[in-house]
């Protein structure tokens, strides 16, 4: 018995051992995996095996409600009209924000199903189609306030000009101003009140709005037909 055990100890003290039983240990497996259900996304790792992927850098949509400093909620109607509103719970005000690329996103009217896009005549349009005047730089400034700016159209500086020269381009921002019109976007700066944007979480009502129009076909085609001049007022069209 002595024996064994004096075996058994130098076979743990042996170099080498301690390694390659750690290198024959399998890796950690999520516990909704060794159950057989479906893992948290944020599980995934990217091809640099750099931690989880948050799912908002992964291309799930965000349901946000885009209010700008000006007080009025982002609307995407479904007549391809943008503008804002004073309404709190305005079910145009809920959009989905996905992440196209890093730092790109396309904005989505929940209700609508049409992408806020940006012409080249620097005008807000509701499209449609996914496009690529559908695709924003989003980018955070102070106080968690967010810009959303043309990824394809800007102002570049005229190098034949005989005033200063611009260092560089200047972006299009999406704009809603005191009235809650959309702003040309080749006019506006990222500093100005009405290109500041503070994304919203949905509240209680808000959710039941958009659960009410997944499973309520009446419901939906009461908010998708078309409103009469009365109804478009107070609707803010």
């Amino acid at each position: 018995m002595v024996t064994t055990w004096l075996v058994l100890l130098s076979l743990l003290q042996a170099p080498g051992f301690l390694g390659l039983a750690a290198a024959e240990l399998p890796p950690p497996v999520p516990a909704c995996a060794r159950e057989g259900e479906a893992c948290d996304p944020r599980w995934r790792r990217d091809a640099g095996g750099r931690g989880g992927v948050y799912e908002h850098l992964g291309g799930a949509p965000r349901r946000r409600k885009l209010y700008c400093a000006t007080k009025y909620h982002l609307q995407i109607h479904a007549n391809g009209k943008i503008n804002g509103t004073l309404e709190k719970n305005s079910v145009f005000s809920i959009l989905e924000i996905t992440a196209v690329d890093i730092g790109i996103v396309a904005i989505k009217g929940c209700f609508s199903g049409r992408y806020l896009a940006m012409n080249k005549r620097g005008r807000l349009y509701a499209s449609e189609t996914y496009n690529a005047e559908c695709e924003f730089v989003e980018r955070i400034h102070e106080l968690g306030y967010n810009t959303y700016a043309s990824r394809l159209y800007r102002t570049v500086p005229n190098s034949t000009s005989s005033k200063r020269k611009a260092t560089a381009d200047r972006l299009w921002y999406v704009s809603i101003n005191g009235k809650g019109r959309p702003r040309r976007s080749f006019k506006t700066r990222r500093t100005q009140k009405s290109s500041l944007f503070l994304p919203r979480v949905l509240d209680n009502k808000d959710h039941d709005m958009v659960q009410l129009f997944h499973t309520n076909a009446k419901y939906r085609e009461g908010l998708l037909k078309p409103l009469n001049k009365n109804q478009r007022r107070r609707r803010g069209h």
